[in-house]
């Protein structure tokens, strides 16, 4: 497999306005959170707007509900240079994945959304050529239809199945149409593991099955390792995130707290197969938003993501619970979570 993988939101977006100013002939972009803010460094908007007008088919859906901070000015001129722009809207649902397909043969995906509050984030993102490019065009287009997207050509693209069999897979999730993949290839690996599972994850509200997988691991003597923020963006997340951690502590399992903000999405079974994509490990992911990763049992990738891995969590500091005190925001949070624990 032909890759390439980028471990900040800087150096994504660096790769990302490169393959955009050499595209030729289409753009086609999926991303929960695309705003206009990030112009002096990463002109993403005035770049797709200029491959517009120079006649270029360039495509976006925006979740509706996560880039609701793009300004209707922006979207004015998205829409007058010639690009189409529309929006994903659901009371509930929301397309939580990051995708840019360029010409049909280039393709992004990973944690990493557009805006500048995430610029110095660290991420994870997979930059693909050829076949597995080309099944990211396709599942765009079914996101494209979902959104209310009208064009015939992009339409079209969802009828070219891919059946040849790869080392590195697509994993599409649509709770929407009941297709539950993201939980199932969890489920799978995590029954199947031998000696150790490592993940990455932002935000950690694991479900109840997953506990009790994660719990039966433990049990089997696996080792397994889970680096979370620190700090994450929402401070409501840390106080969740820190009482799942003292929860499952007590289990056996070692958490990593990083120093800096880590919003990559990461898997990894034994250091030999990995998923790297959009998935949180939260009710959210697994059970309501659209989600999307690469499977993969390429030896390098998996040398590669595992090192990724064992770099974070050198620059990480060992989850000990009774370093952290509770407070009034934590208890708060505590009584949301006995609140929503029925579909927890």
């Amino acid at each position: 497999m032909k890759y390439q993988i980028y471990t900040t939101s800087k150096k994504a977006w660096d790769a990302m306005i490169e393959a955009i100013d050499e595209a030729q002939k289409s753009i086609y972009i999926e991303m929960y959170i695309f705003l206009d803010d990030t112009a002096k460094s990463h002109d993403f908007i005035g770049k797709l707007k200029k491959k517009a007008r120079e006649g270029l088919k360039v495509a976006i859906v925006a979740d509706a509900f996560g880039s609701n901070k793009l300004s209707a000015q922006a979207i004015k001129e998205i829409k007058k240079s010639g690009a189409e722009l529309i929006f994903f809207s659901h009371w509930l649902r929301h397309i939580h994945r990051k995708i840019l397909v360029i010409d049909k043969s280039i393709a992004f995906i990973g944690g990493v959304n557009i805006g500048e509050a995430f610029k110095k984030w660290n991420d994870l993102e997979m930059k693909m050529h050829g076949l597995l490019a080309r099944k990211l065009l396709r599942s765009f287009a079914y996101t494209y239809e979902m959104a209310g997207g009208k064009d015939k050509k992009i339409l079209r693209l969802r009828e070219k199945k891919i059946i040849r069999k790869l080392k590195s897979n697509l994993v599409e999730h649509w709770p929407i149409k009941n297709i539950y993949s993201m939980k199932e290839h969890y489920i799978e690996k995590i029954k199947n593991a031998k000696h150790n599972i490592k993940m990455v994850t932002p935000y950690f509200t694991p479900p109840r099955w997953l506990i009790s997988l994660l719990d039966d691991a433990v049990r089997r003597k696996l080792k397994i390792e889970i680096l979370v923020p620190e700090k994450a963006d929402w401070k409501i997340s840390n106080s969740i995130n820190y009482h799942y951690m003292h929860k499952l502590h007590d289990m056996g399992i070692r958490f990593y707290l990083t120093k800096k903000m880590n919003h990559a999405k990461l898997l990894l079974i034994d250091d030999k197969e990995g998923l790297v994509g959009s998935q949180n490990v939260d009710p959210l992911s697994f059970h309501v938003n659209s989600e999307a990763g690469i499977f993969s049992k390429d030896k390098r990738l998996a040398k590669e993501i595992s090192e990724i891995f064992n770099r974070w969590k050198k620059n990480s500091k060992f989850f000990r619970p009774g370093n952290y005190k509770m407070h009034l925001a934590d208890y708060l949070a505590l009584i949301l979570i006995k609140i929503l624990r029925p579909i927890l």
